[in-house]
């Protein structure tokens, strides 16, 4: 019996659950300064306002195309430079690579890899900076409200058009196109990898083991291909549900055998762990 999607779609599902495998934790001193349970706020209202901002002016879908140009190379750069486990200053050269492969052959499997790339690498970021500024228990809450609008929204056909805009429109002067991930005949939203990157973070800050880390990425890609058999019936899908599914199941191991809680100590984090 043949799968209900593509190849190309179990790509972008392998490069979500990297999101999840690869923030590392901590944050400089001076940026502790800025820590506040607002950030939470992020992640639902990211969906909602994106959603309701482009049902009422469509023209905005330009404006955030150039936030997304000039914003993801940025935050590609950082997580290669620093974000990411593993990272070093020099590696983040690979988002100009990634960026100039996504500018001069946008029409190729390198050009549209190139722009994942700086998408999910993004994500690692921006995984990182939340998980060392917002609470943990707060950003869990706010994973799980962007699952359920973005449920809500997909199923009840309210998604698809503000998504369908924003993904068409071009920044202009032929530069790329970073406000989400295509690749082949599958695409995700950057919302998709920003609920990954936030979980990411999540784990990195409390689990302090990489290893950990590798096992809930690899639930949530098996979680997400599970959830994509749903294909079969609906053309589009709400990609971070499984995000969401995987983090609550997390939460409920966590509070039924309390030995797999590791308690972290936030105050005075200033230092990367790699």
């Amino acid at each position: 019996m043949a799968l209900p999607y593509s190849n190309d779609n179990i790509v972008l599902v392998a490069v979500q659950a990297a999101c999840v495998a690869l923030p590392a934790a901590g944050l400089p001193a001076w940026a502790l300064r800025f820590r506040g349970g607002a950030w939470a706020l992020i992640a639902p209202l990211s969906i909602a306002i994106v959603v309701g901002g482009l049902a009422l002016l469509p023209q905005g879908a330009d404006a955030l195309t150039w936030v997304a140009l000039i914003g993801v190379p940025l935050g590609a750069a950082l997580a290669f430079g620093w974000a990411a486990h593993g990272a070093r200053p020099p590696l983040a050269l690979i988002a100009a690579v990634a960026f100039v492969l996504a500018w001069q052959t946008p029409d190729t499997r390198w050009g549209e890899a190139g722009g994942v790339l700086l998408v999910a690498a993004s994500c690692v970021t921006i995984g990182r900076l939340l998980t060392g500024v917002a609470p943990l228990d707060l950003l869990k809450a706010g994973i799980v409200a962007m699952a359920v609008i973005d449920a809500v929204l997909v199923f009840g056909n309210q998604l698809q058009g503000p998504n369908a805009t924003l993904v068409a429109a071009m920044p202009g002067g032929g530069l790329p196109q970073l406000q989400s991930a295509n690749f082949g005949r599958a695409g995700m939203g950057y919302g998709d990898f920003f609920a990954a990157g936030v979980l990411g973070g999540i784990v990195a800050v409390e689990a302090r083991r990489l290893r950990h880390q590798l096992y809930v990425a690899l639930a949530v890609f098996g979680a997400a291909l599970a959830w994509d058999l749903m294909f079969t019936w609906f053309d589009t899908l709400p990609a971070t549900v499984p995000v969401a599914v995987v983090l609550v199941v997390r939460e409920g191991l966590r509070r039924w055998r309390p030995g797999l809680a590791v308690a972290v100590r936030r105050e005075g984090v200033t230092a990367a762990q790699d």
